[in-house]
């Protein structure tokens, strides 16, 4: 990928995240109500508020011209897979009630989720702290 190309994929990854977060805010806070309680939608709200946070980050990484495109991708990569796993398992264990099917044996894949976000941190960090 040129540098381009990335950066054009973190924004555009980065927007359509941040979409998809306004758009499971939205069902957390009016259509989820009904089928679920409030524990359940308090995570669900976690995984959305989590999401969202990783989306504006992706906008600002796509931006940024002082990192090294390689570095970005570490980053992006780790937050993509954190937020996959991370924001997705919560999801999938809440919306687990309304659709009949018991998905807590994939409780584990969360707390793997949160470690890429902040392995993705991590990295942000040591990148930043590197530049001259």
């Amino acid at each position: 990928m040129d540098k381009t190309s990335i950066n054009k994929t973190i924004l555009i990854t980065g927007a359509v995240l941040g979409l998809l977060a306004v758009l499971l805010g939205a069902f957390g806070a009016h259509g989820l109500q009904k089928f679920v309680d409030s524990r359940s939608i308090a995570s669900f709200t976690t995984g959305v508020r989590y999401q969202m946070y990783h989306a504006i980050i992706c906008v600002i990484l796509g931006n940024m011209s002082v990192l090294q495109d390689v570095i970005k991708k570490r980053i992006f990569y780790f937050f993509i897979g954190g937020i996959t796993l991370f924001s997705g398992s919560i999801y999938l264990l809440v919306i687990d009630e309304i659709i009949g099917v018991s998905l807590s044996s994939i409780g584990f894949v969360t707390p793997l989720g949160g470690f890429l976000l902040i392995l993705g941190w991590i990295f942000f960090l040591i990148s930043l702290l590197k530049i001259k």
